[in-house]
Formats: structure tokens, sequence, C-alpha cells
């Protein structure tokens, strides 16, 4: 049995769940509504505030797609009830970021401003700093995957790198940086 996939998945007080054909657990709470389609073979049951994910048989493909399912929708309870949140700090001369709405706009020592536009479900602050200290992009969404996916799509316009550790990098993240050059005695 897999460790994950056995343990029930409990409701909090402001979040309902329901089962809708085609195996498709949908949840909705205070932060939205989200929706999963589990694998036909996985069985799912909604017994007053829990959801159990049940298997037919130990085969490898059912024990890995049995733990799978319930974590997904472990997130989506989570989601919808508190939501998720990524913080990102843009360390370098000159590095800016700004949000007006869904437009997100980032100066990131290119020689123009890089602007993407965000998915309607997640939305972006930029608290501001003191001087001196780096900006900071908060992201916040009831979608776990989705807040994600943009974060490191954000990260990916300027990686940070091992020398001064110039880049986009998550708050709390520890770089492995490397030594410079040195010079040669001659």
């Amino acid at each position: 049995m897999s460790r994950i996939g056995k343990l029930p998945v409990s409701l909090p007080s402001k979040v309902s769940a329901e089962l809708l054909p085609g195996n498709v657990v949908k949840v909705k709470g205070p932060l939205g509504e989200l929706s999963q389609k589990v694998d036909a073979d996985i069985t799912v049951t909604i017994e007053g505030n829990e959801i159990k994910f049940t298997r037919p048989n130990d085969l490898p493909r059912f024990r890995s797609m049995h733990g799978l399912y319930r974590a997904l929708v472990h997130n989506m309870v989570v989601g919808v009830s508190e939501g998720f949140t990524i913080q990102q700090e843009f360390v370098g001369v000159g590095y800016r970021v700004a949000a007006q709405g869904q437009l997100l706009s980032m100066s990131v020592g290119y020689s123009h401003d890089i602007q993407i536009m965000l998915p309607a479900e997640v939305k972006a602050e930029t608290p501001q700093v003191k001087k001196g200290e780096n900006p900071i992009l908060i992201l916040k969404s009831a979608d776990k995957q989705l807040v994600g996916q943009v974060a490191a799509k954000i990260r990916s316009f300027r990686r940070p790198e091992p020398y001064k550790g110039k880049g986009i990098k998550f708050v709390g993240e520890q770089l492995r940086r490397k030594a410079g050059k040195t010079a040669a005695a001659k």
C-alpha cells in the first residue's frame, strides 16, 4: 500500500468536494474552485469530510498513480482553503520588478525591459523595499502547479549565476557559489 495514497484527504470546514462523472474530483473553497481528473483505475470515495483513494491491485502502475492523485487532490484542498505563495528576489545592480494588474515588467540587465502577462489565477505583488535591499516579487494562487510554473518561467529570464549570485532567486534559496579567478604567481 502506498504510504501517501492510503492517507485520507481531510476537508476543512469551508471546503466542499464532489465527484463528477468521468472520475473528476471538484473542490470548492473560499479562494476558488479546482478540478482534477483521476485515472479510471483509481477509485475515489467522498465520505463526510474525507476523500479516500483505493487501487485495484499492487501493479507498479497503480502504486505510482495511487499516491500521485492523492497528493494532487490534497494540494487542491490546501490551495482553495489557504492558497500558495512563492517569493522571488531580484539580485543585481539595477534589477527591478513592477506589477500592474496582470502585467509584470522586469528589468534584469538586458537592453530592454521584459514584460509578461500572468494568468488570471495568479496574483502578483511587489512590496516597497528599503534603499539598498533587493526587490521582491510575491506570487499567490490557489493552483500550486500553475504558480510554480509561472515562478520557474520568471526565473528563467535570469537564472542566478554562481560567481556573484546575480539573478532571480527564490527567497531563502541557498546558491552554490564558486571561487573566482585568482592571479597567477609569477
